[in-house]
């Protein structure tokens, strides 16, 4: 760790941001944030009726609300109501682009471009209302979309957010349990769909889950199909409507306006330990906090082409869709990130002028191991943004982006996650980077790490935690009435706040003469995976950031095993091709994390496998791999994309003794 930042922006470009021009605004606004960063945190948090108001006004929100409701038991957490009386609609907020703008831009592995502008994106957004309508579909029903990432997939959520409606969408890598278990519980009245993908060179047809899912939803009134694979003709069906025919419909007029906290999306968890949660995030807290997130941490603007991979399964394809609020261009592809060849998507870097660039940290550790330099191969001029999400990204990775990709951008990682549709932790374009660390908390949210006293500690590892109410905080589940469910999701751990299961630390950077003042977020991994070896809590994360520096580890998943009356490391890892996990191998992943962590952090046991579980977004479940090697059932196996995984850890003799 070093208190020495990798990366500090240019007094240009601190003056041209935009959170420079927002924090100058508010001055004139009869508020008083003072002149720092920290000092405009602090007063975002303390005055939180004051700061999202001013969001809303700020970014000119279409919709009306009532100043003295904006918000109402503001001390309680859950049951705090935000803009009380306020109405809006999700999708003319989005809409509000210049008609010739170009709004979307679809490349697909197969190679089929296509683009949208504003004007186009309306049109056709207003003609699928139609469709809809004409179906009876309306306020408060549910439209799911079995649906890969391209322009339908945008399209048909506008059209949905157009009528009040609510989106819900599945990547179509999803087995047929996998998704029914999702949208069997929400009961949609539409169901949009695809008849194929292609990922990886392999094309797929999902012909038949499409079939299966449509008689498993009894409440259907309708079923749009996309002719996505033309290899993959759809058989005839008496309630279904094809594409092209729904977007001749008459467009439905105007936007329906709706409550500020009525539902816009239902995502879901992971399901890695049950049924999935069903997460109903609201029109308006989504939308602010978008606002906020895009347009002040990540300085994107009408004149920016964002690009973040993502399928339509992940929350990441929700805030991406939010840039067009600002009027920017959004960049859509589906396929794999390393396919027809690894720099499939510095290629679509270079061809569109993308400006903020986003994906997994899992896939810039890839880059790496793979030996791509888009910094000589790539013309990258128009980059100014890289993000990062989804699990915590290296400090070797910090180093790789700045060596290899470009050495001025703004590398931010980002946290949060699909229970909150948006971040606690994220960049910040006036601030300088330090290497392994998120850059700033969020305007508006009084994060604070925990120890297990409940006390808010710092230079400390401990649970992120949030103290006060927020605007994005969830609705609620579906089909929890009492809200039990979500009580305990987030609020037994500690009383009136936020729990969210990361456990992190919040570093201090005291301001120099030549950098300010900074609180830096390092996130060491999730909670419940945390390792506790002789009583010591460590974070996954800070075991696979050293083991993964090694060049014959592609990837590892390190686990506690109950031995005797205390917990022992067990590390499991992939290793390149045609490499074995010999004993000189072994001794140096225990020699790198000896001299670069402490002796708790050597794994007692090392184990190769061929490959590692995961979700469908990509994260690793080291939940699972823990019930497993204790010969515990893992629950609902189709939330893995990968679930014939687990089998490599049953019953491993090394872990017999």
């Amino acid at each position: 760790m070093t208190d020495h930042p990798i990366w500090t922006p240019t007094d240009n470009r601190i003056q041209t941001a935009r959170i420079t021009h927002y924090h100058n605004w508010l001055q004139t606004q009869d508020h008083h944030p003072g002149d720092t960063w920290q000092s405009l945190h602090q007063w975002s948090t303390d005055n939180p009726a004051a700061f999202w108001e001013s969001i809303w006004q700020y970014f000119d929100v279409r919709g009306q609300y009532q100043a003295r409701r904006v918000l109402e038991n503001g001390d309680r957490m859950p049951g705090a109501t935000w803009f009380g009386g306020a109405y809006l609609n999700f999708a003319e907020n989005l809409l509000r682009g210049e008609p010739d703008r170009v709004a979307l831009i679809e490349q697909r592995e197969d190679g089929r471009g296509r683009q949208l502008t504003y004007g186009e994106l309306r049109e056709a957004s207003a003609r699928l209302a139609g469709a809809l309508q004409e179906h009876g579909i309306g306020k408060g029903d549910r439209v799911a979309a079995f649906i890969t990432n391209g322009l339908e997939a945008v399209i048909g959520m506008l059209a949905t957010a157009r009528l009040g409606a609510v989106w819900s969408s599945c990547s179509p890598d999803f087995g047929f349990q996998g998704v029914l278990e999702r949208f069997g519980q929400i009961q949609p009245r539409a169901l949009i769909a695809v008849n194929g993908y292609q990922y990886n060179g392999k094309p797929i047809d999902t012909r038949e889950r499409v079939q299966q899912l449509a008689s498993a939803l009894p409440e259907l009134a309708l079923e749009v199909r996309i002719n996505n694979q033309p290899d993959y003709p759809w058989e005839p069906a008496e309630s279904a409507m094809d594409w092209a025919e729904a977007l001749q419909s008459e467009p439905a007029a105007g936007f329906t306006p709706v409550a500020f906290n009525d539902p816009l999306y239902i995502l879901y968890s992971s399901g890695t330990t049950g049924a999935p949660k069903c997460i109903i995030h609201g029109v308006g807290g989504t939308l602010l906090q978008h606002l906020k997130e895009l347009g002040l941490h990540t300085d994107v603007g009408q004149d920016d082409v964002v690009f973040y991979y993502t399928t339509t399964g992940w929350m990441m394809w929700n805030w991406l869709v939010s840039t067009l609020a600002l009027g920017a261009t959004a960049v859509l592809y589906d396929g794999s990130p390393m396919a027809p060849t690894t720099d499939v998507l510095w290629n679509l870097a270079e061809e569109h002028g993308i400006t903020i660039f986003g994906a997994s940290a899992k896939y810039y550790a890839a880059c790496e191991k793979n030996g791509l330099k888009p910094r000589e191969t790539h013309g990258l001029d128009p980059l100014k943004a890289l993000l990062s999400t989804g699990s915590p990204l290296a400090h070797e990775s910090f180093d790789y982006i700045y060596r290899d990709v470009k050495p001025d951008v703004c590398l931010s990682s980002i946290s949060g996650g699909t229970d909150i549709v948006s971040c606690f932790a994220l960049g910040n374009p006036t601030l300088p980077v330090y290497r392994g660390e998120l850059q700033c908390l969020g305007l508006g949210m009084d994060v604070a790490i925990y120890n297990e006293s409940g006390e808010a500690v710092t230079e400390e590892k401990g649970e992120l935690v949030c103290r006060a109410p927020f605007p994005s905080m969830p609705v609620g589940f579906w089909n929890d009435p009492d809200g039990e469910r979500f009580q305990k999701a987030y609020f037994s751990r500690f009383a009136n706040t936020w729990a969210h299961g990361d456990f992190g630390e919040i570093r201090e950077h005291p301001a120099t003469d030549t950098t300010p003042a900074q609180q830096g977020v390092i996130i060491h991994g999730r909670a419940d995976a945390v390792l506790n070896p002789g009583g010591v809590r460590i974070g996954t994360a800070e075991i696979y950031r050293q083991v993964e520096k090694l060049d014959e580890v592609l990837e590892s998943i390190a686990v506690g095993q109950q031995w005797g009356d205390d917990q022992r490391v067990v590390l499991f890892v992939r290793l390149r091709e045609d490499t074995e996990l010999s004993g000189a191998l072994a001794e140096r992943i225990r020699t790198t994390l000896r001299e670069n962590t402490t002796p708790r952090h050597v794994p007692a046991r090392i184990v190769q496998v061929p490959d590692i579980p995961r979700t469908l977004s990509g994260k690793i479940v080291e939940l699972a791999v823990r019930q497993v090697i204790h010969g515990e059932t893992v629950r609902n196996r189709e939330a893995l994309a990968n679930p014939e995984a687990l089998t490599y850890f049953e019953g491993l003799p090394a872990l017999q003794e």
